[in-house]
């Protein structure tokens, strides 16, 4: 039987995604074996983030910078920005580094069964930057599933209030599916065959 703190560290880890009891323990024991060159480097670059994460003013992405890197890159396309649910969509599009314009995190997408609403989403930021006329595309690169669908559709019918041009991420992308999940190769096709709505 571990100690307390073990144990307590066991099942923080056990709460990360796609990891259980078993894989938190093999985790947390290598870790401790590791304590100078694994532990004590993860406890540094933890308290790190903790101290100095910020959410970007303008996109909504997670960085240490204000605005985020993205955001104060001079060289990306600042007339075409893609919206998408979560951070992870929007790191997904980074990692395959064919998008080269702006992004907006809309923070989840629109669900009756979870009761989000508009209100609850970062939708108002999205219409004051197309509000300042610089954006000239909006892509939507939201989940193909129906709760995407509906955040889709109420944002095309408030974009028709903007002469900007709008689309989407072509339906290679399987129904259900979230980008942080997909290989780079299909969203790169995605990306590249999108299609005007």
């Amino acid at each position: 039987m571990q100690n307390n703190d073990i144990e307590k560290l066991i099942k923080i880890v056990a709460k990360l995604p796609a990891l259980g009891a078993r894989s938190s323990r093999r985790i947390v024991l290598h870790l401790l074996k590791n304590k100078d060159n694994k532990l004590l480097p993860l406890i540094e670059a933890l308290q790190s983030v903790a101290d100095n994460i910020k959410t970007c003013p303008i996109c909504g992405n997670f960085d240490t910078e204000d605005p985020c890197h993205i955001c104060a890159d001079l060289s990306r396309d600042t007339e075409v920005v893609c919206v998408v649910q979560d951070v992870a969509d929007l790191w997904a599009m980074e990692r395959v580094g064919l998008f080269k314009g702006q992004y907006h995190v809309l923070g989840g997408i629109l669900s009756a069964l979870d009761g989000v609403t508009p209100e609850d989403l970062n939708i108002e930021r999205l219409f004051s930057r197309l509000a300042q006329g610089v954006i000239k595309e909006v892509i939507l690169a939201l989940p193909a599933t129906i709760d995407g669908q509906i955040t889709s559709h109420y944002l095309l019918s408030r974009l028709k209030e903007y002469p900007v041009k709008v689309t989407t991420l072509a339906q290679g992308l399987p129904m259900g599916a979230e980008l942080d999940y997909m290989d780079d190769g299909t969203i790169q096709l995605a990306l590249s065959a999108r299609k005007e709505v």
